[in-house]
């Protein structure tokens, strides 16, 4: 059904990586192992974690749900790409895209805001460690947490609900492996400046707010740290929160080369291979961030593995 230069979209077409059909063994295999990897390894820290009574902090509760939302984030993407690729088929119906597009929002918007509470966590726990407990208590965390959830579900469900009341012109490939609404709204006839102002709303509720939260939280862990006169002290200290420094500076670094390309007037498939690293990379190098620089988490995934072996 068409009515000028518009019409009713059943599918998509996702142009993917590469139309190169001789490279989609290789990147099914890639991919497929990625996915195993990145699924296997958060597996195990979330595992590590509640099996181990003295990870039972709120810095590890945080963390395990982190490591939730990294298997929900890839699994958002990378599955379909992965059945796109083995079916030989591009596609993706109208319906597959909006179930693609929120879910994926929800999880992007659930690591962004669990990064910022990790910050606060590391704060409190440096900057006012005899009132950690009593701050960072269970009913805190589950409400921060909760409050999360809360904000990207609705955020989530309202831009869905946007999309629906707009158009697509005849060209809907969209140069990309998933459906990432900027690039969506890219192929609209109709007026998004509502959806635009959405985005840039939510750009800053859940992108440029937890980003401000987390470097006035390191600012003052480094103003406390360097109050600190022995440097073991002091190497202690930045120890507890290297990790999560570095898993902040690898997805907000990445983040914004891949928000940087996405603006771009006429996109190209240079955005969704610096996408690869934001919704693939990322996740998957997370557990391997914790799990080898946290002293802690790698006594309770060595517990964990004489426990399956001596079980056996």
């Amino acid at each position: 059904m068409e009515a000028g230069n518009q019409t009713v979209v059943l599918k998509f077409i996702l142009l993917g990586l590469s139309e190169d059909m001789d490279l989609h063994p290789f990147l099914f295999g890639l991919f497929l192992s990625m996915f195993l990897v990145t699924v296997l390894g958060n597996l195990l820290i979330i595992l590590a974690i509640n099996s181990d009574s003295r990870l039972h902090t709120p810095m590890y509760f945080f963390l395990s749900n982190l490591s939730l939302t990294d298997i929900g984030f890839t699994s958002t993407t990378v599955l379909k790409m992965l059945v796109n690729i083995q079916t030989q088929s591009n596609t993706i119906t109208y319906e597959g895209c909006l179930t693609q597009m929120y879910f994926f929002m929800i999880f992007a918007g659930l690591d962004s805001s669990l990064l910022m509470v990790m910050a606060y966590d590391r704060f409190v726990a440096i900057c006012h460690p005899l009132r950690y407990t009593v701050i960072m208590n269970p009913r805190l965390c589950g409400l921060l947490l909760l409050v999360s959830w809360l904000i990207c579900l609705t955020y989530s469900l309202l831009q869905s609900l946007m999309f629906l009341r707009v158009s697509f012109c005849k060209e809907i490939e969209i140069p990309h492996f998933f459906c990432e609404h900027t690039q969506i709204l890219k192929l609209t006839c109709s007026d998004t400046l509502a959806n635009d102002i959405l985005l840039y709303f939510v750009t800053g509720l859940l992108g440029v707010i937890p980003l401000t939260v987390i470097l006035l939280s390191y600012y003052r862990i480094i103003s406390c740290i360097m109050g600190i006169s022995l440097v073991a002290g002091k190497y202690k200290a930045f120890s507890t929160c290297g990790s999560h420094l570095l898993v902040v500076s690898l997805f907000y670094g990445v983040g914004l080369g891949v928000y940087l390309t996405s603006g771009t007037t006429h996109p190209s498939r240079k955005g969704s291979v610096a996408s690869v690293m934001y919704t693939v990379v990322t996740p998957m190098l997370n557990p391997f961030i914790y799990g080898l620089r946290n002293r802690d988490m790698k006594r309770a995934l060595r517990r964990l593995f004489r426990r399956g072996v001596y079980s056996q």
